[in-house]
């Protein structure tokens, strides 16, 4: 256990140093904003949203069991969905609204959103798996 939560530490902090992609697919790793949701969403893009934070654990396992790997990044793509990064590092009182929202004190909150403009999101466990993942894209 201690063996992958390290591996997925590093795996994590590695990915968070990397430099935005410029590739216009669906899965780009963007900053989150409720207008950037908006706005996706609007354009026909499913949105998925993980609020996470640098001194999450339960959030660097999550990235490293299957936000970060290519399964959960070729579903993404598939399947029209952007992924936004919300990043609670230092406490966004927009990203806390959200999260309180949600019923949440803190993070990981992952939330799906369904393509079209201001429709509500799915809120998904807090423990993800990819097949966890396959069966909410699914239902979009």
């Amino acid at each position: 256990g201690l063996a992958l939560l390290l591996t997925g530490g590093v795996a994590y902090a590695v990915t968070q140093q990397m430099p935005p992609q410029t590739t216009q697919s669906a899965h780009v790793k963007d900053a989150w904003s409720p207008e950037k949701v908006a706005e996706l969403q609007a354009n026909g893009k499913a949105v998925f949203v993980d609020f996470t934070a640098a001194w999450c654990i339960t959030c660097k396992v999550n990235a490293a069991a299957v936000i970060n790997t290519t399964a959960f990044k070729s579903l993404l793509s598939k399947s029209n969905t952007t992924l936004l990064v919300a990043d609670w590092t230092t406490q966004d009182d927009r990203i806390t609204r959200v999260l309180e929202r949600h019923g949440r004190a803190g993070v990981p909150l992952y939330l799906l959103y369904p393509a079209g403009k201001g429709r509500e999101p799915e809120v998904l466990p807090q423990i993800l798996t990819q097949s966890l993942m396959e069966d909410a894209i699914s239902k979009l």
